[in-house]
């Protein structure tokens, strides 16, 4: 009797669950790598790496020093870090991205993705969000950004040539053409853009040429990739980046939303990364179709390591996984300070704020548990549900007290509070489903609570999800679930964090 497993007929999408939106692909041999938007949070650009397009491991992030990622204490949230385009030529990764609360586009390199990469290159000749970079078969370089544009560029120094030129901006008259990536396939040069928004009505649009300069002429079955207008439960499918398989196959990746509830449906994960097969026909690409079982590709499946549920705060720094407001400083935020425990020393005064010291990480299932262990003797602080300075729900332990805290646009409430026995406590915080009882009924529920010394969990409230989702309180990014510090010294032991089976 064979022990071996057979293969699975179909995987899950999104194959990066979570705030994970604009994903950028390059294959290096047999490796896949890959990475996305990070908007206000900081290190920036998360990557990750794949052996067979389904499994990613995220191995760093790109933009994880301050005189890489300036993001001033002004920035507002959803502004920061747009759209990276991660290519790699002549022996090394370039990322060329926009910020834009601070330096505009930059580009940064490495001979390794898991980091570190390079001090950035400054582009004040590229203007224009949503970055590409394409080389020619002589080594020219060629920058396109949103609207859609296009200008030679030296990579190494940041220098540009001549005037940008006006390419192919999708159909007449769609809104927001952008997410150009340029490719050499066989004999064209295709280029790939978004159109209709990010929103439902997101698109994918196709043009090629014979040269990377134009003129380009638009696929007639544009736009090759939509699901404006359907009951589909992937939307907003958009911002896509084409890849070629070893065994010859192409295959896209691209960002789509779970919405939930009644109407208009809301997505509260932030804009995920989807992956979709493509073929091609009188060589124009034909785009799968985006489902959450996806056929399992064609070759022997490879999972990466378990990501663990708890993180024990062990000295040496964080994991790539957990991100912050703007900056991490590290007076405000380490793990030497008591071994085995994350410190974070207060400055902005609750989450509120804009300088708030916050360690957070996404939010990646629609069902899931996070706990904490919390010593809040010299502080205020606790475990909070975070979308932006004016959409949070935060459980909050200070001295013998742990209170319910709700920010919903100009309205902040205590919900509840209740008294503990001095010392260290379990927060804890639970996302579950809610049934659909009419049109108004929200994508879910957060119930924030405390444990007791018995294990047993004491729910302060349950709170309406919806107010933390994208259609509420709009923006690009989505819920991330993490530890803050609102006055004085406050030590985590251990952060829990798992789905829930719905």
């Amino acid at each position: 009797m064979s022990d071996t497993q057979p293969s699975p007929t179909t995987v899950s999408n999104p194959v990066i669950p979570g705030f994970h939106p604009d994903p950028s692909i390059c294959r290096v041999g047999e490796d896949y790598y890959l990475a996305c938007s990070s908007f206000e949070y900081f290190p920036g650009v998360p990557v990750f790496h794949s052996r067979d397009l389904v499994h990613w491991t995220q191995i760093g992030n790109a933009l994880d020093r301050p005189e890489q990622l300036r993001l001033p204490a002004d920035s507002p949230s959803s502004g920061g870090i747009y759209a990276p385009t991660l290519r790699h030529h002549d022996g090394r990764f370039w990322l060329i991205v926009t910020n834009v609360s601070a330096d505009g586009n930059l580009l940064v390199t490495a001979t390794d993705p898991a980091g570190p990469w390079s001090d950035p290159v400054l582009l004040p000749g590229v203007r224009g969000i949503d970055p590409d970079l394409a080389w020619d078969a002589d080594g020219t370089c060629w920058c396109t950004v949103a609207g859609v544009s296009q200008i030679r560029l030296d990579p190494r120094t940041g220098e540009t040539f001549g005037q940008a030129r006006r390419l192919w901006s999708g159909m007449p008259g769609a809104k927001a053409p952008e997410a150009p990536h340029l490719y050499r396939i066989g004999d064209w040069w295709y280029l790939l853009i978004a159109e209709g928004g990010t929103e439902r009505c997101h698109g994918v649009s196709v043009a090629r040429a014979r040269t990377p300069e134009g003129p380009f002429e638009p696929c007639p079955a544009n736009p090759v990739l939509t699901h404006r207008g359907t009951d589909r439960p992937v939307q907003n499918t958009g911002h896509a980046d084409l890849v070629q398989a070893p065994d010859g196959s192409w295959w896209m990746v691209l960002l789509g939303v779970r919405p939930g509830g009644g109407t208009p449906g809301w997505h509260v994960l932030g804009r995920e990364t989807f992956l979709t097969p493509v073929t091609w026909v009188d060589d124009w690409p034909v785009v799968g179709e985006v489902t959450l079982d996806l056929p399992a590709p064609p070759w022997p499946l490879v999972p990466g390591p378990a990501e663990p549920v708890r993180d024990d705060f062990d000295p040496g720094g964080l994991r790539p996984q957990w991100i912050s407001l703007r900056d991490r400083p590290a007076e405000h935020c380490t793990t030497a300070e008591r071994s085995g425990w994350l410190t974070l020393h207060a400055r902005g005064g609750s989450l509120d704020e804009p300088d708030v010291v916050f360690v957070g990480r996404r939010q990646q299932h629609p069902t899931c548990e996070a706990r904490t262990l919390i010593d809040a003797a010299q502080g205020r602080g606790g475990l909070a549900v975070r979308l932006d300075e004016e959409h949070h729900y935060e459980v909050e332990a200070s001295g013998t007290e742990v209170r319910l805290l709700s920010r919903i646009g100009p309205l902040r409430t205590v919900v509840a509070s209740r008294a503990v026995p001095a010392g260290p406590v379990v927060l804890g915080v639970r996302v579950s489903g809610t049934p659909l009882r009419d049109a108004r009924t929200g994508p879910d529920v957060v119930t924030l609570g405390f444990e007791g010394p018995d294990g047993t969990f004491t729910g302060l409230g349950t709170l309406d999800g919806r107010y933390l989702s994208t259609e509420v309180a709009g923006g690009f990014t989505g819920r991330v679930i993490g530890m803050y510090a609102a006055t004085g010294t406050v030590h985590f032991d251990w952060f829990d964090y798992e789905p829930l089976t719905p």
